[in-house]
């Protein structure tokens, strides 16, 4: 009959549990908030570095794909950044000067276009306002035009901040120097750093933190290289049927409105609005070219949802939509532009540990209770008051 565990031994077991649990805690919180602090400090530096080290991140299975074919890990590095240099020169060649002239245009534009919509609002007939929509024609009008006002106000300050911030960006001369440096040397030695951390991790918990790392190496960059490169096909995609469409501002519009689709519902609804905003003042009273703009939407959201999601993202991510809304806020509130750059992997990284605390929580006896699991010593057979015989 197996013996129950003793009592003593199981307190003094589960009190060095408790202990290492603790001094866990405290070491992951200083690191934390450290890391924290470090940001904090050096937030106006570390653009470039974060930058480098994002590309590197993304670039990584190409490079181990090249030397699959057989390059060497110099080489192949050598190959995607001088790739990469090439992209970046055409698209600030190219891309950057239109950019640059459509979000001056529509800034400068943005009364008149307020103007238009507050025509075409006021020409609606006002019978049949009141018949269909059952409010005063005068009424709707005077709240339409103080909301179309508003928002002037609010799109015109956002827009000379963007463009402000987006000059200043550009003139960071460390940007362009510094980050193919740093991704240069993080995508050489990327393998041989993952080693290096991996010789560091307590051997006790070797298997757990490999478990944990994978999780989260699966989740970020399911995120970063799935829904960067959906953000960027999209953007493509969107741009270029707005461009063909005729609508003014299409490049810059679409763009905006691949890049910031991997905030969920979010990218796709502020393009939208502003591309129909822009077709109604253009192309009214003309529908078919309005309706085309609608097709373009339609169309594209057509392909995140059934194509390029399954494909690139998959359901791998397990990025909740209000909290990375949260960890963008959150995160660009505390660091700035940096912050927006780091929260998606942070936001992926706590949402891994949350899950993995969670299951270690639920699997406790600190959720199951202090019995639960342990064998209870099997019951005394009752006697019958009879001899037992050699048959029992």
């Amino acid at each position: 009959m197996p013996k129950a565990t003793p009592r003593p031994v199981e307190k003094r077991y589960q009190a060095e549990i408790h202990v290492d649990l603790r001094r866990q805690a405290v070491f992951w919180t200083l690191a934390i908030v450290l890391l924290a602090l470090f940001l904090f400090i050096f937030s106006d530096i570390l653009l470039p570095f974060i930058a480098g080290m994002a590309l590197a991140y993304f670039l990584d299975p190409v490079a181990d794909r090249l030397e699959r074919i057989g390059l060497s890990r110099f080489w192949a590095t050598i190959v995607i950044l001088l790739a990469f240099v090439v992209l970046l020169a055409l698209v600030l060649v190219v891309v950057v000067p239109a950019l640059a002239k459509q979000l001056a245009g529509l800034a400068e534009g943005i009364p008149s276009y307020i103007s238009a919509l507050q025509n075409l609002v006021t020409n609606i007939d006002s019978k049949w306002l009141e018949r269909t929509l059952g409010v005063n024609a005068a009424d709707l009008r005077a709240g339409l035009n103080s909301l179309l006002g508003q928002g002037a106000g609010f799109l015109t300050t956002l827009f000379k901040s963007i463009w402000s911030s987006g000059v200043a960006i550009i003139n960071l001369g460390s940007l362009f120097v510094i980050t193919p440096v740093v991704a240069f040397y993080m995508l050489l030695d990327w393998d041989r750093m993952v080693a290096t951390v991996d010789n560091w991790i307590p051997r006790q918990y070797l298997e757990t933190v490999r478990g944990i790392a994978r999780d989260m190496d699966r989740s970020i960059a399911g995120f970063v290289r799935g829904q960067g490169t959906l953000c960027l096909i999209l953007g493509i995609y969107y741009a270029t049927g707005l461009t063909v469409v005729g609508l003014n501002f299409g490049l810059l519009i679409g763009l905006l409105a691949g890049l910031i689709s991997f905030i969920p519902y979010v990218g796709s609804l502020t393009g939208l609005v502003l591309a129909v905003t822009v077709a109604l003042v253009q192309f009214s009273p003309h529908w078919l070219w309005i309706g085309a703009v609608l097709v373009v939407f339609f169309v594209g959201q057509f392909i995140e949802g059934n194509i390029l999601q399954p494909k690139l993202v998959g359901s791998s991510v397990g990025l909740h939509p209000v909290w990375l809304m949260f960890a963008l806020l959150a995160f660009g509130a505390l660091f700035g532009f940096v912050g927006l750059l780091i929260a998606v992997p942070a936001s992926a990284a706590i949402g891994v540990l949350t899950r993995f605390g969670l299951s270690r929580y639920l699997a406790s006896p600190l959720y199951r209770g202090p019995e639960e699991g342990l064998e209870k010593p099997a019951a005394k057979p009752v006697s019958t008051g009879r001899r037992r015989t050699r048959e029992d």
